[in-house]
């Protein structure tokens, strides 16, 4: 039985390998050999060694400077979407009129594309800022916190909505006890609350970390990186590397996998502090 069982096994997993590895694997790897090469196509790819990498670094420093804005970006999307996300979670597990109306009314912006949700944003900022004769490319700025407000408007609801669960999921004896012995709503807060929500710490920190620093869609309708290229992310940097001008084809794939290590290690650290601090609690 074992046998047929495995047997089966690797028959109804064999169409989900192969995909993963047409779609991504293969792909992934021949992406890591053309970044050392001049290529066009794939057909033509020249060997050149490390010199994208080289080039990437010092042939100009739009590459520096996207890493730069990405990672001022990161950290202050990160901070306040799970600060407004954590804080709207608190205040939606109590008995809140209209509570799940509210619930799914934050969640919404979540499901629109990246792309609409930048060009209605753009609108909307630009049409405040005309009152001041100026618009979100006048200054990097105004496209700084233009997509810091969108990327917590889409993002904040779906944070919410792991944070709701995890503090529902604190028994209620616990709270009851405290407060019976004494506890005021702080005390409660920080130190049963946020202690045993942690686990969800974690995952919010993990999906906004990676999704702040891929951050793509957005960037290209809001800004396309004006004023000159101040406000173009790690994504769009390598997108216009990529496309933009013949001949940094491969200067575009050394970016792009420099970005994938730089966040797969980022991403791994903050996994790895995230999990010891659990162990802790």
């Amino acid at each position: 039985m074992r046998r047929i069982s495995n047997a089966y096994y690797a028959l109804f997993t064999l169409p989900t390998l192969t995909a993963f590895a047409i779609a991504f694997f293969i792909p992934f790897l021949l992406g890591i050999y053309l970044s050392f090469t001049r290529f066009t196509t794939v057909t033509n790819a020249r060997w050149v060694g490390l010199n994208n990498y080289v080039r990437a670094f010092t042939e100009n420093k739009d590459f520096l400077n996207a890493m730069v804005f990405t990672a001022k970006f990161t950290l202050i999307s990160v901070v306040l979407i799970n600060l407004f996300a954590f804080s709207l979670a608190l205040l939606l597990t109590r008995n809140v009129w209209g509570r799940n109306i509210f619930r799914t009314t934050f969640f919404m912006p979540n499901l629109i594309g990246g792309i609409v949700l930048g060009y209605i944003w753009l609108l909307i900022i630009n049409g405040v800022l005309y009152r001041f004769q100026v618009d979100i490319t006048f200054s990097a700025k105004y496209g700084f916190w233009g997509l810091v407000i969108v990327t917590n408007w889409q993002m904040v609801g779906y944070m919410m909505v792991i944070y709701i669960a995890s503090i529902q999921s604190i028994p209620p004896e616990l709270v009851e006890a405290a407060q019976i012995d004494g506890a005021n709503p702080r005390q409660v807060l920080f130190n049963i609350t946020i202690p045993l929500v942690t686990p969800a710490f974690t995952i919010c920190t993990f999906l906004t970390l990676a999704n702040s620093f891929k951050l793509f869609d957005q960037n290209l309708a809001l800004t396309r990186g004006a004023p000159g290229k101040a406000t173009a992310m790690m994504a769009l940097d390598i997108y216009n590397s990529f496309y933009g001008t013949t001949g940094y084809e491969g200067v575009g794939q050394a970016k792009a996998v420099v970005f994938f290590l730089l966040v797969g290690i980022i991403v791994l650290v903050q996994l790895l502090l995230s999990r010891s601090k659990e162990m802790e609690n």
